[in-house]
This record gives structure tokens, C-alpha cells and sequence, in this order.
């Protein structure tokens, strides 16, 4: 079916500590831009909560949407990534590699045709009374058995067989398909015939060093598959507990910014602490978190740090900052970079000495940042070979990212001396 098809859809919600859905309210269709309103139904629950309260507040009748937004942000953080959207136009349409332009369907689309295990707590349904998930979710067993199972003649799941065998087909985004296994549930991200460098080897390793340097990341893994390097991040959306799988309800940074793609570029970590101060539990040490996020971001040049890449839980009363997750080294030919997220005033420059500028407004005073950054150099310095090795990433792949990617001398550029002799030196 093609887009011209749908022009509403039913939004089922799972509510904090619920195994199964109930049906929230209406998205519709409106000149060009989705509505929402609450069902009676919802309205009327005992232990109903607003979806995410300063947008999609607890009242009946259509909600207006935020200033600029053509649809809830609330509701546009559980549709599907880049990849996704391909999957889904290769499925419709049968488009393949260059063929392929997202805006090809609309939102409405992309709602009703991915699967129904995606981020949050949200998913979409052309029923009000009946839900029926679109499986998309294939097997820790199926994914570690994919090549003798393709031996012995047995079909992939769809997911599977797109991403792990058939991915450079429509390239264009980053390979990925849902696993789940007894307990938990993951992210599978695969390497590409088109990777100029080992991708996967580079998040694995960027994630593993966050987690030494103690900030909150999602647990990886990593595994090698019909020529593929697959990393397995472990879903921090989902717990499982004896009737089924808890869904958490989470909201990016964007819809906490109240913008969307379009607007993102005016995103900025500055605004994103002053909504940390008024609405998040433990707001100091989310602060904390977040500028160790910031810091980590850039001395392991991941330049990818756009408001969709930071996240929240919501209970329904107030907002706690997620795991981190997308630790990605981006490719650079040379020194000089940006962050996705503006971090202090128009200032955007992947150096510490933003960072230090920046460090008042996550209530940092200047010597407690520069304990932050010590310490992540030190460890990153430290630990980079034990983890390369843990990854298994040849010498091509090390040197293409170290002191490249990570701990790009640019970073350093102004930065105090004590902070800039930590630099190790070039091999």
C-alpha cells in the first residue's frame, strides 16, 4: 500500500510497568500535518499518562501542535531511522540503492509499515480496538546460526536476511535489525561493503571506553558473521519480567527542544540544561553526565551528537536521562570540527576549550571540568590498546582512528596546558 492509503493512525501506548498496550488516541491527517487527540477511553483510565505532558497534555479534543511542528515530536521519535525508512521504500516500492529517496512516502507511511518493537513505548496500529504487532525482531539464536541456517536452506526473517545479507543492496544508511533473545533485546548494527574503515569496530570501542570512563552507555558486544562485524547494543527501552517485555517510555532531546529536523540545527546543549534544571530528577548530576557526554563526544570524535542521539525516560511526572547510546567516530580527512548540538552561545567547535567555556552551565566550576577531561584523555590514552585488541581491529583501522578520531590534536587547540600535555605523543 502506498501512502496515498492512510490518513490516520490509532497510537497504542504502553504504560510504566504494563506488558501490553492500550490504545491512546488518534493521529490523523490535516493539510499536511498529523493531529493528535486522546481517546475517551484513554482519558478516563485510572492510570493514564499523558504521553509526553508539555506536548501532548492530558485533554480532550485535537491538541495543537508546538510552534513549527508538523507533527508531535513526542510521536515522530518512534518512527523509523534512515534505515528504516529504506527498508521500507525497498518493500514498497521495490527501489534499490540510488533509487531510493525517503521522501518518496509520508510520515503516515512509515508509521503504519515498520515494526511494531520500536524505541519507546509507542506503537502505531490502523485499529482502535485490535492490536496486532508487525514483527520485525529476529532471534539472538537466528542471527548467531544466520549462515548455517542459509546452508541448510531456511529463510532469514525479513530484518534479518535486509540488513546482515542484503544491505549494500540499498544502501545508503547504516545496516541494523532488532534481536532479542530470553532476557534482553538489542540493537544489531552491521558493518558495509561501502565502510572505508571497521564502522562497528570503532563504535564497539568508543562505547567500551565511555563506560570505563564511567559515563551511562548501553552494554555492547560485539560478533563476526557472514563477513560482517555486528554490534550488539543492548535495548535500555525494555525489561522483561515474568508476563512479558515492560516498555519504557522515552523522549529525545529534540522533542525536549520542542523542534524538529528542520529546527534541529538551533538545538543546543545550553537549552538542554536549563530544561535539565527544571524538570529531571537529579538535575546536578544529570548535568554532570551530560557535559561528560559532551566531552567524550569530541575526544572521541563523534560528531554525531544531534538532538535525536540524546534521550529521556518518562514516567509521566518527570524526565531521567537514558544511557547514552550512537557513540559513533565519524570519518574526518582533516583537523577542524563541529558538534551537531551547539554547545555554548553560537559556538560549536569540537575543542575542549568550548567545553570549559560551557562548563557553568552544567554547574561545573572550571577546575571539576578539567578533572572531567583529565581523566577521559588518561583513560582513553590508556585503555586504547587493550580494547582495540578486544575488538579485534587490525593496525589499518588503529591508525586511521587514532588521533584521528580519537584524540584528534584540533580538540586540544587552546585548551590549558595541564589538559594539552596529556596529549600522547604520535606514533
Amino acid at each position: 500500500m502506498t501512502s496515498e492509503g492512510y490518513t490516520e493512525a490509532f497510537v497504542w501506548f504502553w504504560l510504566p510497568g504494563e506488558t501490553s498496550p492500550v490504545v491512546a488516541g488518534r493521529l490523523h491527517a490535516v493539510d499536511g500535518e498529523l493531529m493528535f487527540n486522546y481517546g475517551r477511553s484513554y482519558l478516563t483510565r485510572v492510570n493514564a499518562i499523558p504521553i509526553y505532558a508539555p506536548e501532548l497534555p492530558l485533554e480532550s479534543g485535537t491538541l495543537p501542535l508546538l510552534n513549527g511542528l508538523k507533527m508531535p515530536s513526542c510521536l515522530r521519535d518512534a518512527s523509523p531511522d534512515a534505515w528504516g525508512r529504506r527498508v521500507i521504500i525497498n518493500r514498497q516500492l521495490g527501489a534499490k540503492r540510488h533509487d531510493i529517496d525517503t521522501d518518496q512516502l509520508d510520515e503516515m507511511t512509515y508509521l503504519l509499515e515498520s515494526g511494531s518493537d520500536r524505541a519507546g513505548a509507542i506503537d502505531f496500529q490502523r485499529s482502535a480496538t485490535t492490536y496486532i504487532p508487525r514483527t520485525a525482531t529476529s532471534t539472538l539464536n537466528e542471527l548467531l546460526g544466520a549462515v548455517e541456517r542459509v546452508e541448510q536452506g531456511v529463510l532469514l526473517s525479513d530484518e534479518l536476511d535486509q540488513a546482515l545479507l542484503h544491505g549494500s543492496s540499498i544502501g545508503g544508511a547504516r545496516p541494523k535489525a532488532m534481536i532479542e533473545s530470553n532476557s534482553r533485546k538489542f540493537v544489531a548494527k552491521f558493518s558495509s561493503q561501502q565502510d572505508v574503515y571497521s564502522v562497528v569496530k570503532g563504535e564497539y570501542v568508543a562505547m567500551r571506553l565511555a563506560a570505563e570512563a564511567g559515563l551511562n552507555v548501553a552494554p555492547v558486544q560485539i560478533e563476526h558473521i557472514a563477513g560482517k562485524d555486528i554490534l550488539l547494543i543492548e535495548r535500555f527501552d525494555r525489561q522483561r519480567d515474568g508476563q512479558g517485555w515492560i516498555r519504557k517510555a522515552f523522549v529525545s532531546a529534540l522533542t525536549l527542544l520542542e523542534l524538529d529536523e528542520m529546527m534541529a540545527r538551533y538545538a543546543s546543549y545550553e537549552n538542554l540544561g536549563t530544561i535539565i534544571r527544571h524538570r529531571f530528577t537529579q538535575p546536578k548530576a544529570t548535568l554532570r553526565e551530560l557535559f561528560a557526554r559532551l566531552v567524550f563526544n569530541i575526544l572521541c570524535g563523534n560528531t554525531d551528537d544531534h538532538a535525536r542521539n540524546h534521550a529521556a525516560f518518562w514516567d509521566g511526572e518527570a524526565l531521567t536521562l537514558t544511557p547514552a547510546y550512537d557513540v559513533c567516530p565519524q570519518m574526518r580527512s582533516g583537523g577542524e570540527a563541529s558538534q551537531s548540538m551547539l554547545i555554548v552561545g553560537n559556538e560549536s567547535l569540537s575543542q575542549i576549550s568550548v567545553c570549559l567555556k560551557a562548563a557553568p552551565n552544567f554547574l561545573l566550576s572550571v577546575k571539576e571540568a578539567k578533572e572531567i577531561i583529565g581523566h577521559q584523555v588518561r583513560v582513553i590514552r590508556d585503555r586504547w590498546p587493550a580494547l582495540c585488541d578486544e575488538a579485534d581491529m587490525n593496525e589499518v583501522d588503529r591508525s586511521l582512528m587514532w588521533r584521528r578520531q580519537f584524540l584528534n590534536p584540533f580538540a586540544f587547540d587552546g585548551a590549558p596546558s595541564d589538559i594539552a600535555d596529556l596529549m600522547p605523543d604520535e606514533e
